[in-house]
């Protein structure tokens, strides 16, 4: 068997991620035809057959499910290698931090420069979908995040929790209260995850709970801060990051009955920089 080719693992991560050979091809800016021949090829190197497709749509066989497991940190350490190559070749020293919205990580930064004075630290703004990803790929060196998050392949330092709040619209029954019970929020429309508030869980009724069978998927706090305002229905998010999202037509109060939101730093298990320990002690003081 002839080595993987890399472009075609690719091809093959974006329609196991769509489950849609057009929606992939749009993304890869490929022609789909193209898409097609490139995964049938991939197929017949591996001598396996990683999808099923029928009238109903397309699905990943047993095969291409561990394939798709495999090929992410695969994918990764190769973005992660032609970084560091990059950074090698330009003789520039480097130090790259990635954050969350409501994180603050100006005193670490400061901190390492004056211990490095020709370091030159660079910041990346991440989000809950790839505040573990950056890492893996090379983009940052580390990312101070927030649970939840796979730890895998990470070495994690707990730096500290914060208390989470509710948010709802300015015209919501509880708009102007500091301080709310989880058990009050019951018969709330929440938009996240259920699983990400077990308390409101527990006490939810079950028509709430299946509403969240299927949760939107918001890709930044704006959004979800639109639906808010919009009355759509509430969400709990941790304390800074309302702080920092201010805004007159949206209130927010504490939950003190939920679990309080864990702040980590986290850097490459498998090929830390040398100077991410580092940081991640002065992050902690």
């Amino acid at each position: 068997m002839s080595d993987v080719d890399l472009r075609k693992l690719r091809y093959f991560v974006a329609v196991a991620e769509h489950l849609h050979f057009g929606r992939a091809a749009e993304e890869l800016y490929i022609a789909q035809p193209v898409l097609s021949r490139q995964i049938r090829a991939l197929e017949e190197e591996l001598g396996a057959r990683l999808f099923a497709r029928d009238r109903r749509g397309t699905e990943l066989t047993a095969a291409g499910e561990q394939l798709l497991a495999d090929a992410r940190p695969l994918l990764a350490n190769a973005e992660a290698l032609r970084r560091r190559v990059i950074r090698a070749a330009t003789g520039v020293d480097t130090f790259t931090v990635g954050f969350m919205p409501g994180l603050i990580v100006t005193p670490a930064v400061r901190a390492l420069t004056d211990r490095h004075p020709g370091l030159t630290v660079e910041l990346v703004r991440t989000g809950w979908f790839d505040q573990a990803e950056v890492v893996h790929d090379g983009r940052v060196d580390v990312s101070v995040m927030r649970e939840p998050f796979d730890a895998h392949g990470l070495t994690v330092l707990a730096l500290h929790t914060e208390p989470r709040v509710v948010v709802f619209s300015a015209e919501h029954r509880f708009a102007g209260k500091e301080l709310v019970d989880v058990a009050d929020l019951s018969t709330d429309h929440l938009l996240q995850d259920p699983d990400l508030v077990p308390e409101w869980r527990a006490l939810a009724t079950e028509s709430r709970v299946a509403d969240r069978a299927t949760p939107p998927v918001f890709h930044s706090v704006e959004e979800k801060l639109e639906h808010v305002a919009a009355g759509h229905g509430i969400i709990f998010l941790p304390l800074s990051v309302m702080t920092f999202y201010t805004r007159p037509d949206i209130a927010y109060a504490l939950v003190p009955d939920i679990a309080p939101n864990q702040v980590s730093v986290a850097w490459s298990a498998e090929r830390p920089h040398p100077l991410a320990a580092e940081f991640a002690a002065l992050a902690a003081q």
